[in-house]
């Protein structure tokens, strides 16, 4: 009688072992201190001394506040510059690199352009922000390049003024993250079928009938991952804000990240900024939901 081996299956107690240090780090890491900024949302506190509970007080301020109001706004634009431009024009440039100037020019031409489309994502922000501030400069590189080009009367202080600050911001954030769509993306193609491609041609279905019809369709798991993924970075988005303009002028690139910041460190309200935290983590969260619950929706029906 052959001795029977122990079970390793999805339902073993090994098996949640393997599971144990990220259920521990996310205790530690998320759990916990977002529990204790909740906590901290419902006090008076100035980071020193015992913190006061005032309950719902620190919400009913952030409601009439129109810095608060004015950084959600700039978040829905921070959402189209970091996640809807990247991704849509992130696909296309994926497939034209794929379909069009690899099979022509070859795939190390490809990979050179991919590789410089995502360059941006490992640069350090700090580093990236200061080259687009020195170009952005009232005296920078863009405006010396309109006045070369006699645009000059289109010369602008890109970052002091309000009316164009927050495009500007716009602007370096769709660079950043623009090669991060292109290489998941390109990655995605690798997997789609190349008979599908040479069927739909020999249907007679020119360049962008097939990228309508296969590669969008194929590409929606990647699609999906990078719609969730770029939101919420947008929705989190500190650091380009913080070396470029600081949230202003005038609030002009205001966002909940910066807004929560700006009175923990400066106004050293730190009960009211965490409860601009805590309202920024459950938007992410609601967020998270609904994009799960439509891909599994998606997937249910085949789509």
């Amino acid at each position: 009688m052959r001795p029977t081996r122990p079970r390793s299956g999805a339902g073993s107690p090994s098996t949640y072992l393997y599971l144990l240090p990220g259920l521990i780090g996310f205790v530690v890491i998320v759990l916990v201190p977002a529990i204790m900024n909740a906590c901290i949302s419902l006090t008076t506190w100035k980071g020193v001394g015992m913190p006061h509970f005032v309950g719902m007080q620190n919400y009913l301020k952030l409601v009439q506040d129109s810095a608060f109001w004015a950084s959600l706004k700039n978040t829905a634009f921070f959402v189209i510059a970091m996640a809807v431009i990247p991704t849509a024009f992130g696909l296309f440039l994926a497939a034209v690199l794929f379909d069009y100037i690899s099979s022509r020019f070859g795939a190390a031409v490809s990979s050179f352009f991919r590789a410089g489309f995502y360059l941006p994502q490992i640069l350090p922000i700090s580093a990236a922000g200061i080259l687009w501030a020195w170009m952005f400069n009232p005296t920078g590189a863009l405006n010396a390049l309109l006045k070369a080009v006699g645009l000059g009367a289109l010369a602008q202080n890109w970052l002091g003024d309000p009316a164009f600050a927050l495009g500007a911001v716009m602007m370096v954030m769709v660079w950043l993250q623009l090669g991060y769509a292109l290489v998941v993306f390109m990655a995605g193609l690798g997997r789609v079928d190349p008979s599908l491609y040479e069927a739909a041609e020999l249907d007679g279905a020119g360049w962008m009938q097939r990228f309508w019809y296969v590669t969008i369709p194929m590409l929606k798991p990647e699609i999906f991952v990078i719609g969730l993924t770029t939101t919420i970075s947008a929705l989190k988005v500190f650091a380009p804000v913080f070396v470029l303009t600081a949230g202003g002028p005038d609030d002009a690139t205001m966002v909940p990240s910066y807004f929560a910041y700006y009175h923990f460190f400066s106004t050293f309200r730190v009960g009211y900024g965490a409860a601009m935290t805590t309202v920024q983590m459950l938007m992410t969260v609601v967020l998270s939901i609904v994009f799960l619950r439509v891909q599994a929706r998606n997937s249910e029906h085949g789509e």
